[in-house]
């Protein structure tokens, strides 16, 4: 009963990722052995479940009816064992975090430590991702709480609340003979920047830009080494710490044109019954982020 379980589980998971290599990323299994639990079960079910494509797997008559008739008992099976811990005032144990690369810099170390000081018994699991990942990790469950830009929202799997909103600046060298304001539909220097499905460089080219990018970075860190070299500038949060910047050679400069600002949110599983451990971190990042 208990293997039977676990297919079950393993099904609805695939269902939900349409791909058999993500979810077996996130049920932390191989794929030759999720493979091996879904032959299984499609054996006891006697019909195929999902027809593979081009692009993953989609489910066959049978494995929709499946999905319809198992996931909502699962759904309550979860919800009444993460109900009966809020009763119980469960306060242990571990909170897995997704974060937006920016924030882990100016954000996230306040949330952290406000709630580490009161709940000295919980480890906090700390994972930092493009916008897009942090989405797919909260609605997968491998996060219990997102911090991410509004904009990458668009999924009905989360729920959000506002945070704050993050305008833009130019960071560039000291020496670079950039003024203190930059109006960027004007002069728009060569950038340094973010991958393409990060939701920084989405907003650069969303707001009508169309910049020469001499370089992409993955991290916060990488980027501003690239920019002190002299290759070119960057486009981050203006709540980037002065000193980081310092360590660096660089300054901030206000882009005047276009407006560039993106609200940032908390988001968390839809549906879900959240333990009072990752409730109290939620409450401890929108106080951090209204006395900001």
């Amino acid at each position: 009963m208990e293997t039977f379980d676990r297919q079950l589980r393993y099904f609805l998971q695939i269902a939900q990722l349409r791909s058999l290599s993500r979810a077996a990323e996130d049920l932390d299994q191989t794929q030759s052995g999720l493979s091996r639990q879904l032959a299984a079960l499609e054996a006891h079910v006697g019909k195929p479940l999902f027809t593979r494509t081009g692009r993953g797997v989609e489910l066959t008559e049978a494995g929709r009816q499946l999905k319809e008739q198992t996931e909502g008992a699962f759904r309550s099976i979860d919800t009444a064992l993460a109900t009966l811990r809020v009763h119980d005032g469960v306060t242990q144990g571990t909170v897995r975090l997704a974060v937006i690369h920016t924030l882990s810099y100016y954000f996230m170390g306040e949330v952290v430590a406000r709630f580490v000081s009161q709940h000295e018994s919980v480890n906090l699991s700390l994972l930092a991702r493009s916008s897009p990942e942090v989405v797919e990790f909260v609605e997968s469950g491998r996060a219990d709480v997102g911090f991410v830009y509004d904009a990458a929202v668009a999924s009905t799997g989360v729920v959000s609340r506002p945070l704050f909103d993050d305008d833009m600046c130019l960071l560039v060298p000291e020496a670079s003979g950039i003024g203190d304001q930059i109006d960027l539909t004007v002069h728009l220097p060569k950038l340094v920047a973010f991958p393409s499905h990060y939701m920084l460089r989405r907003m650069v080219h969303s707001s009508g830009l169309v910049p020469q990018i001499v370089a992409e970075a993955e991290t916060v860190d990488a980027m501003l080494e690239i920019v002190s070299s002299g290759v070119g500038c960057c486009i981050l949060p203006c709540r980037i710490p002065d000193k980081l910047l310092v360590d660096h050679r660089l300054r901030k400069v206000a882009i005047t044109r276009p407006a560039l600002r993106r609200r940032v949110v908390v988001i968390v599983k839809a549906g879900r019954v959240l333990p009072p451990i990752v409730e109290h971190l939620v409450d401890a990042a929108i106080a951090i982020a209204a006395s900001a």
